[in-house]
């Protein structure tokens, strides 16, 4: 459906379910992310490269005249109402603990005195594209619009770490946020997370020989524990045990980019199982960042896919992340003609994989999932999709342009 026809339906839904007045109503746009190399390193300061897709979040609002805040969902049951100045706590697993982390975020730093009605919407299948992420942000830039606020990007990313780090308690880093917030249509945005600098990348590549595979596998939950804050302690414990080794300062929270590359070349060998493999995860993904930011602005796309293929395969056994049914996938694209290279978009254990692929063989690489994956996984025959999408730009107020 296209873009223009789904901001005008969904803020014709709030204004018979809101009673907004037509003009009052504005809709944030907060695009999907995808990570094409530089997986699982932001938590540890690392090199990530990212891009927004022409797939948002969209979220459309009207301010109130008093401090209630009031949301519905197109994708989840029940409505979520609260007062700015009597934020109800967290509830596990309730999709209304964005709209709440967000208000909290802002009043760490802003009045916030008018409340919104809300109507919020997604279109793609949830896991791995950062929805999380996206929607915290939407409901960020909607709360600001509502209260005449001027925050920047790089506040805003801050913000929404707030509402996922602080109010969530998941341990993630920069990468979400910062690719959904900085990114520009039509390139890669390269971050380095230690020091926050990035660098927006044009390809060389015909944006005709490219578009990005998205196959959902049909998990929409994990059937095993992620175990995301574990690995998030591994990878600590391993920056600890070199810096010690290597008598250097060991901060109380150690992170993998705090060791330089050539202590972990002579020493990370010695590393016990499984801080070995986390640690070569993190040091051989960064190099494949820096290789793959050169093959991007060469318009290499041969050379981009390999790497992408190396740091999904990487995931898999050094990480030790995904699960068979995303692993499946993962195998499937990376062996079908015309997918450049293929990695789990996060961590594997539900969601979907992502592939960098040339348009010419779409209709290759569906036959070729559909004769595979639910011959492995019949329990997914009926939930899987496949989607082909095109380079977005930055999570804005919709003006009418993708």
């Amino acid at each position: 459906m296209d873009i223009e026809l789904l901001v005008a339906d969904l803020k014709a839904r709030l204004k018979a379910r809101a009673g907004c007045l037509e003009g009052d109503i504005r809709v944030a746009y907060s695009p999907l992310r995808v990570s094409p190399l530089g997986a699982h390193v932001d938590h540890q300061d690392g090199l990530v490269t990212g891009m927004t897709l022409d797939q948002a979040i969209l979220l459309a609002f009207a301010p109130r005249h008093d401090a209630r805040v009031c949301v519905e969902s197109a994708n989840f049951p029940g409505k979520v109402e609260f007062d700015l100045h009597n934020v109800p706590p967290k509830v596990n697993g309730d999709w209304g603990n964005y709209v709440r982390g967000a208000v909290l975020a802002l009043q760490q730093h802003f009045p916030l005195h008018q409340g919104i009605d809300a109507l919020v919407e997604g279109h793609m299948p949830i896991g791995g594209l950062s929805s999380s992420a996206a929607v915290g942000v939407a409901y960020l830039l909607a709360l600001e619009a509502a209260n005449a606020l001027t925050v920047s990007p790089q506040q805003n990313i801050e913000l929404d770490r707030f509402i996922e780090n602080q109010y969530l308690g998941l341990r993630n880093g920069v990468l979400d946020q910062s690719i959904i917030l900085l990114s520009d249509r039509d390139h890669l945005t390269f971050l380095d997370c230690q020091s926050r600098q990035f660098d927006k990348v044009p390809t060389a590549a015909d944006n005709g020989h490219f578009e990005i595979l998205v196959a959902y596998s049909g998990l929409q939950r994990s059937l095993v524990s992620t175990d995301y804050n574990t690995r998030v302690r591994e990878c600590q414990q391993a920056a600890r045990t070199m810096l010690q080794w290597a008598g250097d300062p060991v901060p109380a929270e150690p992170r993998l980019r705090m060791v330089p590359e050539e202590v972990w070349a002579e020493m990370g060998s010695r590393l016990p199982a499984p801080l070995d493999r986390r640690a070569r995860h993190f040091f051989t993904e960064c190099q494949r960042v820096r290789a793959g930011v050169k093959a991007w602005s060469a318009g290499d796309l041969e050379t981009m896919g390999r790497l992408i293929n190396q740091s999904g395969e990487s995931s898999v056994y050094d990480y030790e992340s995904g699960c068979p049914h995303l692993v499946t996938l993962y195998d499937i694209l990376r062996e079908c003609r015309g997918v450049y290279g293929a990695r789990f978009s996060g961590a594997g254990f539900r969601g979907s994989c992502i592939g960098l692929a040339n348009p010419r063989y779409r209709e290759e690489i569906q036959e070729t999932i559909a004769a595979c994956y639910p011959a492995a996984h019949p329990d997914m025959a009926e939930r899987y999709s496949v989607h082909f999408c095109r380079l977005g730009g930055a999570a804005r107020l919709w003006n009418g342009h993708t």
